[in-house]
């Protein structure tokens, strides 16, 4: 633990605003770095802004909050190779561990304890030819799939992806408007229209706090 090195963007405690464990008090640890550009980017200041810090300092900052869920999110975590480490001993320290991930790299090391939330860039991402569609393969049952959707080009495409690779029988799979291009109401609609069996998230820190504030 001693050797691992990460470059930590931010570590906050806030409500869970994202998958199925929105609501929930829980600890973000968000590490700096991202190999993806897409173009609905709401966290662009994990780019390059960051402090190195140990694996036992992120440990020891975590155990000041009240809490045993924490989250790995970015940028994207994977891009760092202490990312794996990290996780790994959190999930030995008995926390409830969720990584936020593109999808974009390889998710077969990380730690089986680790409950991955992983993306499908859709289309409007500008992204979606950088998706490891390897990683489904590997994916446990207790993990979720995540589309941001951001017009009705992008729902369509999910709903392709859904069905190729079996999705709603074998995860929670979620659905997130982009924030201020596509109204709630509409994919909702969308959604409903289609007696499609996902669960839409609405980025819930964004309703709590201004959409612009960090470490929330």
């Amino acid at each position: 633990m001693e050797n691992v090195e990460l470059d930590i963007n931010e570590i906050f405690f806030s409500i869970q605003g994202e998958s199925s464990h929105t609501g929930q008090p829980c600890i973000f640890i968000r590490l700096s770095f991202c190999n993806l550009r897409c173009s609905w980017c709401d966290s662009e200041y994990t780019f390059y802004e960051g402090k190195k810090m140990s694996l036992q300092n992120v440990m020891d900052t975590i155990q000041e909050y009240p809490c045993k869920l924490v989250e790995v999110t970015g940028g994207e975590p994977l891009a760092q190779e202490g990312a794996e480490p990290l996780m790994t001993a959190l999930a030995d320290a008995g926390y409830t561990v969720l990584l936020e991930t593109s999808g974009s790299l390889d998710i077969s090391r990380v730690d089986p304890r680790v409950t991955i939330i992983m993306d499908f860039k859709c289309p409007a991402s500008g992204m979606v030819a950088r998706n490891r569609y390897k990683n489904v393969e590997v994916l446990k049952p207790s993990d979720e799939v995540k589309f941001v959707i951001q017009d009705r080009h992008d729902y369509e495409w999910a709903k392709e992806i859904i069905s190729k690779y079996d999705l709603i029988n074998k995860h929670s799979v979620l659905m997130s408007p982009v924030f201020d291009k596509i109204e709630n109401v509409e994919l909702a609609q969308f959604i409903l229209d289609d007696g499609l069996d996902v669960r839409l998230q609405l980025q819930i820190h964004k309703y709590i706090w201004d959409p612009q504030t960090r470490g929330v």
